[in-house]
């Protein structure tokens, strides 16, 4: 029996998927049986804010899109309804924003983190909650430039002492010689 060719509709779904993919830096992978329309519009709304996209996906295709970097344990998060979050920067913005608004949606007890993918390993429920935890790339960012610029200050600011001490001292010494000479007149 020969196999069918995919219809030009998947064949542009999957590259799409293999484009998202090439231009993220990791993937969280969620249920979302149970959501409204409206729900899904809000979580995205609220995932572009962290460079995110949500996107429901057909396995298959997202097996397809991957080629060979599929895994068993990729494959076991592939089951069922599957919509992913694509973090195109920073993984820790969207997987928090991702995890407040399933918490938040709490009364549907289908919608729900699977794991994630991110730089090819697989991440359960516990990781990618551990991961949203930390602080996001431009807090880490912010930190390390203020830990370079402080010894930079601690410098400019023993400078400007030295630079203060000498000219009050100078300052000091000329009221000296000047009170001196008024004194002397």
């Amino acid at each position: 029996m020969p196999i069918a060719k995919p219809s030009p509709r998947k064949e542009l779904v999957v590259s799409d998927l293999r484009e998202i993919l090439a231009g993220s830096k990791g993937a969280i992978l969620t249920d979302y049986r149970g959501l409204t329309v409206a729900e899904i519009s809000k979580l995205r709304r609220q995932l572009r804010d962290s460079n995110a996209e949500y996107h429901i996906v057909k396995n298959t295709l997202l097996k397809v899109a991957l080629g060979g970097k599929s895994s068993p344990e990729l494959d076991k998060l592939l089951t069922g309804p599957t919509a992913i979050v694509f973090a195109m920067n920073d993984v820790v913005a969207p997987a928090k924003a991702v995890l407040d608004f399933v918490t938040a949606t709490k009364n549907k007890p289908d919608v729900r983190v699977k794991g994630g993918w991110i730089d090819g390993k697989v991440y359960d429920l516990a990781q990618v909650t551990a991961l949203s935890k930390l602080p996001t790339r431009e807090v880490i960012i912010s930190q390390f430039l203020s830990t370079l610029n402080a010894p930079i200050s601690n410098f400019i600011g023993t400078l400007d002492s030295i630079i203060s001490e000498f000219v009050l001292t100078i300052d000091a010494i000329a009221e000296q010689k000047g009170g001196g000479s008024e004194a002397a007149a």
